[in-house]
C-alpha cells in the first residue's frame, strides 16, 4: 500500500488490491481509455478531469462507475475493471474511493452532462499534459499519476 500526502496535506493510502478500508467506498473515479487516447469530462467548476461520482442506493461499485461514465461523457465502455481503491484521511469528511479503468467502445451524444461540459479527448501524455491549468485538481492528484503508471506498466505486460 502507497501512503502519501495530498495537497491539502490530508493522508491518503493508495492499493491495487481490494482492500478493507474503516469506511466503505461511496465514490468512483473512472480512467477512460478511448483508442490510444483518453476521455475525460469538463466539469463545469473544476475543469478537465476523468468522470467520476457518488454511488447511488442499491448500485455496486462498477454499476456507479459505468453510470458516472456515461452520465459524463456519453461513454459506454467495452471494458471496465476495479484498479485501485484509496483512502483521503480527510479530518472533515474521510473517503475512500475506487478506481476502475475502462475502455471506451463508443461515445453517445446525450442531451445532458449533469455538472458537467460533457466529453474531451485526449492525445499524448496524460502524465505531462495533466499539469495545464485547464485541468482539475483531481489529475494533479498523486492518485492519478499512480494509477496511470499502473495502467501502462498493465499494458506492456499485455505485449
Amino acid at each position: 500500500m502507497l501512503q502519501f500526502f495530498d495537497d491539502n496535506g490530508n493522508k491518503v493510502e493508495l492499493s491495487f488490491a481490494q482492500v478493507t478500508f474503516q469506511e466503505e467506498a461511496k465514490h468512483v473515479l473512472v480512467i477512460c481509455q478511448f483508442g490510444e487516447g483518453w476521455l475525460l469530462t469538463n466539469h463545469k467548476q473544476r475543469g478537465l478531469e476523468f468522470p467520476g461520482g457518488k454511488r447511488e442506493a442499491g448500485e455496486t461499485l462498477e454499476e456507479a462507475a459505468r453510470r458516472e461514465a456515461y452520465e459524463e461523457t456519453g461513454a459506454i465502455l467495452a471494458d471496465l475493471n476495479f484498479l485501485a481503491q484509496y483512502r483521503v484521511q480527510d479530518e472533515k469528511c474521510p473517503f475512500v474511493k475506487s478506481v476502475f479503468w475502462g475502455k471506451v467502445q463508443r461515445v453517445e451524444e446525450t442531451s445532458n452532462y449533469y455538472e458537467t461540459n460533457g466529453p474531451v479527448t485526449i492525445n499524448g501524455d496524460i502524465l505531462q499534459l495533466r499539469f495545464g491549468e485547464e485541468y482539475s485538481f483531481i489529475m494533479k492528484d498523486q492518485v492519478v499519476e499512480e494509477c496511470i503508471a499502473r495502467i501502462q506498466m498493465l499494458q506492456k505486460e499485455k505485449e
